[in-house]
């Protein structure tokens, strides 16, 4: 593929701009995060304290309303000055809820609402120091400034608590429609962050897969052309060894043959006392003879004649005889099911990869013996080589000879394997489909 299609950039575009969406939606939805945790310490939490302390405030209020009206209706055999204790005891809580109230008191009170409260409790309370002081002496004029003063005072501090009461339960109601806003907007944000995620992950395994397409459309185009262009060089070297093999055999062999010849002829007509002419020309003659024996083992090995004239099978028996005495390694050859005629092309493939599988035992294996099978199946041969040696080693499938057998098995569709047999040796075993 060209380096310009390359998809790397693109995909690291989208993981760019994928990670920036979900920075910028993790940055907001802390802020959202840390809104909702200070409205709830700042309005929520403080506001619910605030109440509690009022009512605090207020149920003192009322214990003072009641105290007052007991003191008022006389019910009690005591004097007046005999209640300072009780209002001494409400007046420490109060103040207490008081102090509390005022530290914890909601952040949007009005200061003029806190110096209200405030003063108008100090006001009652010096109130009733004059109303106990008056009791003393003038119990009568004690009870009207009670019923007078403090009664109304009283009642106007506990009207201001409830006001403050209702007033922390409208801003909770309000902090509450605004939690509930926070939420809203939340859970809208994680939907439309998941949909831009979900669209962006359909776009992206979308673009992959028109991408892989392609890419593997251009690789099988680019196998396809490697399988052509191996058909091509392989035939190439086929004519090629088949021409130089006809060559070696009609005419160098010819010229030998006829060398050998004329030498016997020359031996012949020597007379026998010259006895060192007729040795050398026994010598020569024999050299002759075993460059023409070299001369038809090449043209064999090129291309075996045999093969076009008595078939694979033919060609396999005349072979394997030759390779025995020529590596000194013993084959063991079997033959099982019917015979019959190979294709020119698969017989041509089959008898590269036997000669390439036993040039392997011979340089490789180090191994004495050898195993050739031979199986005719009703839609499909298989070769078997084996051997008792060290097996592949580091070759692994990977060496020239191997590579060259797989490809001449995909050039028949058959079906090559090298296998590492557990006790020591290795197996070639190549199948080929044989239409019918």
């Amino acid at each position: 593929m060209e380096q310009g299609r390359s998809p790397t950039i693109r995909l690291l575009a989208g993981l760019a701009v994928t990670l920036s969406a979900v920075t910028v939606y993790s940055a907001y939805t802390i802020v959202q995060l840390r809104s909702l945790e200070q409205l709830q310490a700042s309005i929520i939490d403080r506001n619910r304290t605030d109440s509690l302390l009022l009512l605090r405030i207020q149920n003192n209020l009322n214990t003072l309303a009641v105290t007052m009206r007991d003191m008022l209706e006389g019910s009690e055999p005591y004097p007046l000055t005999a209640w300072q204790a009780p209002f001494h005891r409400i007046r420490t809580d109060l103040d207490d809820a008081l102090d509390q109230e005022s530290r914890s008191s909601p952040l949007d009170r009005s200061s003029d609402q806190r110096a209200y409260l405030a003063s108008s409790v100090t006001q009652f309370w010096d109130a009733l120091d004059r109303v106990f002081a008056l009791a003393a002496t003038e119990p009568d004029k004690a009870r009207d400034l009670i019923r007078i003063s403090l009664e109304a005072r009283q009642e106007a501090l506990s009207t201001a608590v409830a006001r403050l009461l209702v007033s922390n339960n409208e801003s909770e109601q309000e902090a509450a429609a605004r939690t509930q806003a926070i939420y809203a907007r939340a859970k809208r944000n994680v939907y439309i962050f998941l949909a831009a995620v979900l669209i962006v992950v359909v776009l992206t395994s979308i673009y992959l897969v028109v991408y892989n397409r392609r890419m593997f459309q251009h690789v099988a185009t680019l196998s396809e052309r490697r399988s052509e262009l191996a058909r091509q060089l392989i035939s190439m070297q086929e004519n090629t060894f088949r021409s130089i093999s006809r060559e070696l055999h009609d005419e160098f062999g010819q010229i030998l043959t006829a060398v050998g010849a004329m030498l016997q002829r020359a031996q012949r007509r020597t007379p026998p006392e010259a006895g060192a002419d007729r040795a050398d020309l026994r010598e020569i003659h024999e050299t002759v003879q075993d460059t023409l024996e070299k001369v038809r083992t090449l043209s064999q090995a090129l291309h075996p004649v045999v093969l076009d004239d008595a078939g694979f099978e033919g060609a396999v028996d005349a072979y394997l005889p030759r390779y025995e005495r020529q590596t000194g390694i013993a084959i063991r050859y079997e033959k099982n099911g019917a015979g019959r005629e190979l294709d020119r092309g698969i017989a041509i493939h089959l008898y590269r990869v036997l000669q390439e599988a036993l040039n392997n035992v011979a340089r490789h294996s180090k191994s004495k013996t050898a195993a050739v099978r031979l199986s005719f199946l009703p839609d499909s041969v298989v070769l078997e080589v084996e051997d008792e040696g060290v097996g592949f080693g580091a070759r692994d499938g990977h060496g020239m000879g191997l590579v060259s057998m797989r490809e001449r098995a995909e050039l028949v569709n058959g079906q090559v394997e090298f296998i590492v047999r557990e006790g020591g040796g290795a197996l070639v075993r190549l199948t080929v489909p044989t239409p019918a």
